[in-house]
């Protein structure tokens, strides 16, 4: 399962890398307005930054702000001029299903974010989309539980041979990736400090000062 950040921040993109397990990074209009960059050049220049930190086949979800097809369109097609490892990111809307099937058809990878249903899901498949996101966190905050929906999505996915990918989003803590990871899905997007807390056991920690205690007491002291 591949492991994507989502983030718009650099030094927490940079940090990921160094911990060898970057994967893509996915954005979105409120993390880029956490970072300081005020107008659309320089937010096309941050995403450039973004990308030249990408290797091999990762890639970046850069989202369209425009509500309107022919705004979809312009902005994505902007979007994807920037750089080669950019995905258009959509929302599943009437005119951003259209969108989807218009990038589709121009070969231009799109991610068909704010996902919520099984209908939704099928939609955006059919349209083409390259990545679609299930937004997990923001379902179980409805007590509806997101992973299910997930399930139901791949199954359906695998039943017509569908070519869209499931990239998990909204991950609210890390028993959402583990679990993503027994379902199977092909990735999720996170936010680096839960990622980070896959690392955390008590029993690590408490190996951990007896080894050293053990060490310390028994070698150093002689």
């Amino acid at each position: 399962m591949k492991f994507f950040i989502d983030t718009a921040n650099l030094k927490e993109i940079n940090e990921a890398r160094r911990l060898g397990f970057l994967d893509g990074v996915t954005t979105n209009p409120s993390l880029i307005s956490k970072e300081s960059v005020f107008n659309h050049k320089e937010i096309h220049k941050h995403y450039i930054s973004i990308c030249e930190r990408l290797k091999n086949n990762e890639n970046l979800s850069a989202e369209v702000i425009s509500t309107s097809y022919t705004n979809m369109i312009q902005e994505g097609e902007k979007l994807a001029s920037l750089h080669p490892r950019i995905v258009v990111k959509i929302p599943i809307t009437r005119n951003g299903i259209k969108a989807i099937k218009y990038f589709h058809n121009k070969k231009i990878k799109t991610n068909c974010t704010l996902v919520f249903s099984i209908g939704q899901a099928l939609l955006a498949a059919k349209a083409g989309a390259s990545y679609v996101s299930p937004f997990l966190g923001r379902l179980d905050d409805l007590s509806y539980n997101g992973l299910n929906l997930i399930r139901e999505i791949k199954n359906i996915y695998e039943n017509y041979h569908f070519e869209t990918k499931i990239l998990a989003a909204s991950i609210r803590h890390p028993l959402h990736i583990t679990e993503c990871s027994k379902i199977g899905i092909h990735a999720v997007t996170s936010p680096l400090n839960v990622i980070n807390s896959l690392l955390n056991h008590p029993l690590t920690d408490i190996g951990l000062n007896k080894f050293i205690q053990d060490f310390q007491n028994k070698i150093i002291k002689n």
